[in-house]
């Protein structure tokens, strides 16, 4: 006869022994979570100031995310850095996508709004966990739309269409600078005749040095941050990108702690975040125009 006493004996899924966390300590496990998450993005922050090819990592990352935090960019790029598309559970499942085995979610923050004892706003944050396409099966699940294509002068046109500046083009401009701006004016002059690809970078560049100068905060390098900035839209519509290079990083967030980091990667993310609003919202219309004709 078989013994199947040894299969007697088992961890009951509430926890160990069956007994269910009380309050505080289900409290104190997530506090363990939130702080064990946030040092990890402190520690990939100040791998990112230190490290030029870290930091063009992290803008890589932070373009096909373009809508996260940069805090949840560093946290993606420190556990799975070649996602390309996540969302939690619910939402896969609700697609048709199911989680395949084994897989280890990313953790990342959600911030939710709360009242203080004293009635006063505040904001806290929970661990969420998300994972990538690569991690799920897709078979009952619908092919996403594609992107529409945009040609290069649409691009361009929505880049500098309402632009909170203005722009001229010219012939020549000091040192073959691709643009400049007016310190007194404020007014982009960008060389006529440079190819699609440099003039768009150049104009980022500018504009988005522009929503520095105007923004509440005062960048450390602002033009470090626009440059930066450029190469997230460029990444985003196509650009090429190979001229960007950023070597210069470290010198740039030396001195910084893991948060002040972590500022100027949000600065950088939001303007270019302002920018890139401004170009779908005309693209969008340009697109709901050419096909009403």
């Amino acid at each position: 006869m078989n013994s199947f006493d040894d299969l007697l004996n088992n961890t009951p899924a509430g926890g160990q022994n069956g007994q269910q966390l009380s309050k505080e300590e289900y409290s104190a496990k997530k506090q363990a979570e939130r702080e064990e998450v946030f040092e990890l993005s402190d520690n990939t922050a100040l791998e990112v100031a230190g490290d030029g090819g870290k930091f063009k990592q992290y803008l890589d990352v932070q373009s096909t995310f373009d809508r996260y935090s940069a805090v949840n960019a560093l946290l993606i790029m420190a556990q799975k850095p070649e996602a390309t598309r996540v969302a939690d559970f619910d939402t896969w499942k609700s697609k048709g996508g199911s989680i395949r085995g084994g897989q280890t979610g990313i953790a990342i923050v959600e911030p939710h709004p709360y009242q203080k004892e004293d009635g006063s706003p505040g904001v806290g944050y929970n661990i969420k966990k998300v994972f990538d396409i690569s991690q799920i099966d897709t078979r009952r699940m619908s092919k996403p739309k594609s992107a529409p294509a945009h040609t290069e002068r649409q691009l361009l046109q929505a880049l500098i269409s309402k632009a909170s500046v203005k722009i001229t083009g010219v012939e020549t401009l000091p040192g073959n600078l691709g643009a400049q701006t007016n310190p007194e004016t404020g007014e982009i002059s960008v060389r006529k005749g440079m190819e699609f690809a440099e003039t768009f970078s150049c104009v980022a560049q500018e504009l988005a040095a522009a929503d520095l100068r105007t923004g509440p905060d005062t960048q450390r390098d602002a033009d470090f941050s626009a440059y930066s900035a450029a190469y997230l839209l460029c990444k985003k519509y196509g650009v090429d990108t190979e001229p960007f290079a950023f070597e210069d990083a470290p010198s740039v967030f030396e001195g910084l702690d893991a948060q002040e980091v972590k500022g100027e990667l949000s600065q950088i993310r939001d303007v270019a975040d302002d920018i890139s609003g401004r170009m779908a919202r005309h693209l969008d219309k340009a697109a709901r125009n050419a096909e009403a004709r």
